[in-house]
């Protein structure tokens, strides 16, 4: 029998196993993937991945990309990394036109929980940073299901370590087919948050959103907000209530951008809150809020170029289909990307008088250096007398940084600022 000798030499063996089982688990997805054996593979999945990447989806979407290849030649050595309680694993795959890395994500069941087609030279997404804020024994992570079918949703509940009850936060989305983390290139806004207050004594749930997990789905249907977010927010809330350990008197709500710009609605649905957060959440409307970061961007540099020119003049007729729907009317079935539903339930829609009319604790936290809700969002909701607080440093990711902020600066790997975590319990735990 092989003994360890000394901690870290335990812990370094430990983790060099569970990357060897992973590797052969995901190699054992790749054949089948590779040999169309599309039933096989779905097999070897999470309940939540079997809705997302169904037999349809491997056989039609991944199996024709990957045929789209040519012919198969020499599959590579597998690289690997952990990621929290994941395994990734990523394979080269050499074929006639071209070299792809197929990464596998695993559970620490060995479950394959997602499927992804990387470029020669990226094998594996950029990873997180452990922020010093985070302790791993202050806390534990749980999977739990939000929802019902044919809806439910997985997410990950963070409870404190001790006995509770503990005061306890959902967190919201903003705009797009974000995962429960909220992933953008290497940070994981909503891991750091949860982790950093479960630390801190406050309960957390994720969960993945909607039009992550159902993404197919929800685009074949005319969806509005209260799909896209409402009522899957609402039964987070439900969910987090019912948890032993936490205190249902003082749960709270957290939304990020549109997450915040919906908190007023989801809260007047749920009725139980007992406060909301807001992180750079917009007050004006989403159509006016785009043309605005549009603008921004394109005009980084200088002004705007031709081809830049041609866009932004796209986009200004896009927002005034925007502003021309209305009810009874035959309007357009798709504007900006959205379902004109989508736009027409939000027409009108006021989320600053909505929060006010709740008559609940309110705090707002803003970026001084985000270009996509800025501090005139900020200043609106201030002004309705809220708890707000500005930092000169912090982007729409409440990441540090110098200088003019920008869509590249969301590349850097980063975490949510320390400060951001203690001002966030501090309010919650008053």
């Amino acid at each position: 029998m092989r003994r360890c000798f000394g901690i870290l030499l335990c812990a370094v063996l430990a983790i060099g196993q569970v990357q060897q089982n992973a590797a052969a688990t995901a190699r054992r997805a790749l054949d089948l993937l590779l040999g169309a054996k599309y039933v096989e593979l779905n097999a070897m999945l999470t309940d939540i991945a079997k809705e997302r990447l169904n037999t349809a989806f491997l056989r039609d979407k991944v199996g024709g990309e990957v045929k789209g290849f040519g012919k198969q030649g020499a599959i590579g050595r597998p690289v690997s990394a952990l990621d929290g309680k994941s395994t990734l694993v990523s394979f080269p795959v050499h074929f006639a036109e071209t070299t792809v890395n197929i990464q596998f994500t695993l559970n620490e069941k060995l479950q394959i929980a997602g499927l992804y087609l990387r470029p020669p030279n990226t094998p594996l997404p950029p990873l997180r940073q452990q922020p010093a804020y985070s302790t791993k024994t202050a806390f534990a992570e749980r999977e739990v299901t939000v929802g019902a079918n044919p809806w439910k949703l997985g997410g990950t509940l963070v409870m404190p370590s001790g006995k509770g009850p503990f005061p306890a936060l959902v967190l919201v989305h903003g705009p797009g087919p974000n995962d429960r983390d909220e992933t953008i290139f290497s940070t994981r806004i909503f891991k750091d948050l949860a982790e950093g207050l479960a630390t801190r004594g406050v309960a957390v749930l994720r969960y993945d959103k909607r039009t992550k997990t159902y993404g197919d789905r929800m685009g074949s249907v005319e969806f509005t907000v209260e799909q896209e977010t409402v009522a899957d927010a609402v039964s987070a809330l439900m969910l987090l209530r019912s948890e032993p350990g936490v205190d249902p008197k003082r749960v709270f709500l957290l939304g990020h951008s549109l997450g915040g710009y919906l908190a007023p609605r989801i809260a007047a649905r749920d009725k139980k809150l007992g406060g909301i957060v807001l992180l750079a959440a917009n007050a004006r409307p989403i159509e006016d809020m785009a043309l605005e970061q549009n603008t921004y961007a394109a005009s980084l540099n200088g002004p705007p170029t031709a081809e830049g020119q041609k866009r932004l003049a796209s986009l200004r007729a896009e927002v005034a289909k925007v502003k021309a729907l209305a009810p009874g009317k035959v309007n357009p079935p798709i504007v900006m990307g959205l379902p004109a539903a989508y736009l027409l339930d939000l027409k009108g829609y006021d989320a600053v008088a909505a929060a006010k009319a709740l008559s609940l604790p309110l705090l707002v936290l803003q970026g001084e250096r985000d270009f996509q809700t800025t501090m005139t969002d900020f200043n609106l909701w201030k002004r309705m007398g809220a708890t707000a607080k500005s930092y000169p440093a912090l982007n729409h990711l409440f990441i540090a940084g110098q200088g003019t902020s920008s869509p590249a600066e969301y590349r850097a790997p980063g975490n949510v600022a320390p400060e951001v975590i203690s001002d966030i319990a501090t309010w919650i735990l008053r």
